[in-house]
């Protein structure tokens, strides 16, 4: 396998990208939180399409995570995701721990307006601060030329980008397709917590989805539409929707109904587990 490279430390972070630097290489840049899947790792193989190197990160990041939440149990398994990333032949992993991202007396966090303040930010109104000042670190630390990002977090991608436009960081943020199992939920390193028989009830999701998307493609109201979908996972047994909604794809705001680029957003739990989707109308 191609030699991987771990730092752990800022400092030893940019003495490698400098080196990169001093050669001409370009560098392309993939924030994960570890327990890497496909997911991950496509976003590894496009950065490797468009770079001459590849940086990718694993970071579980405790200011995304509130109190109720499952940081504590978030899986971990470092010696799985290096492997993976040198299979790949990623040219660095950079591993730092909370201290070196938080040291002692670190007050500093990014807010992001607007995109912010629905969806996911209603239900976990601490997460894109969170996202958004450690992403904003990760950048500033390795000022990569591209920065990767996958379109199933969706505000997610959308927040970045307005945090890197409005802050002026000079990378380039590259979204990628959702990538699904071969019933179509997306993956994520959450579905790791479901049982067979909760893995079962959670394949309704794509389905319900893509029911959906056809029927506001027809150009009728919206809230009916979504009404119905949301009785239709509480009967394939999820056990509560968070939100199921559609949306404008650049304001995230509610839209009565599909006439400008829009998409469906969902959260809805299985059990502890909560899951999220979205799946472009329009």
């Amino acid at each position: 396998m191609p030699e991987l490279q771990i730092v752990r430390t800022v400092a030893d972070l940019r003495v490698a990208v400098a080196h990169y630097r001093r050669s001409g290489a370009s560098v392309g840049l993939v924030p994960t939180m570890g327990a890497l899947h496909d997911g991950h790792l496509t976003l590894v193989r496009s950065a490797k399409l468009d770079n001459a190197r590849v940086i990718a990160t694993i970071f579980v990041n405790p200011k995304q995570f509130g109190p109720t939440e499952d940081l504590a149990r978030y899986p971990r398994d470092e010696a799985a995701d290096v492997a993976m990333l040198k299979e790949l032949g990623t040219d660095l992993l950079f591993t730092p721990d909370v201290g070196e991202m938080y040291p002692d007396g670190f007050s500093t966090s990014i807010l992001v307006g607007g995109l912010t303040q629905h969806l996911e930010g209603i239900s976990r109104p601490h997460f894109f601060t969170g996202v958004a000042t450690v992403v904003t670190k990760l950048l500033l630390q390795a000022l990569p030329d591209r920065a990767y990002f996958g379109e199933k977090d969706f505000q997610q991608l959308q927040v970045v980008r307005r945090m890197v436009r409005d802050l002026n960081i000079p990378v380039a943020i590259v979204p990628i397709p959702t990538i699904r199992e071969a019933d179509g939920l997306a993956m994520s390193s959450r579905n790791r917590y479901l049982s067979p028989a909760q893995r079962k009830i959670a394949s309704a999701l794509p389905q319900i989805m893509h029911e959906t998307v056809a029927e506001l493609r027809t150009g009728l109201a919206a809230a009916p539409i979504l009404a119905g979908a949301k009785g239709r996972l509480h009967q394939a047994g999820f056990d509560r929707v968070d939100y199921l909604e559609l949306c404008d794809e650049t304001t995230l705001q509610p839209v009565p109904l599909a006439r400008t680029p829009s998409r469906v957003f969902v959260a809805a739990y299985v059990g502890a587990t909560r899951l999220i989707d979205n799946w472009p109308v329009i």
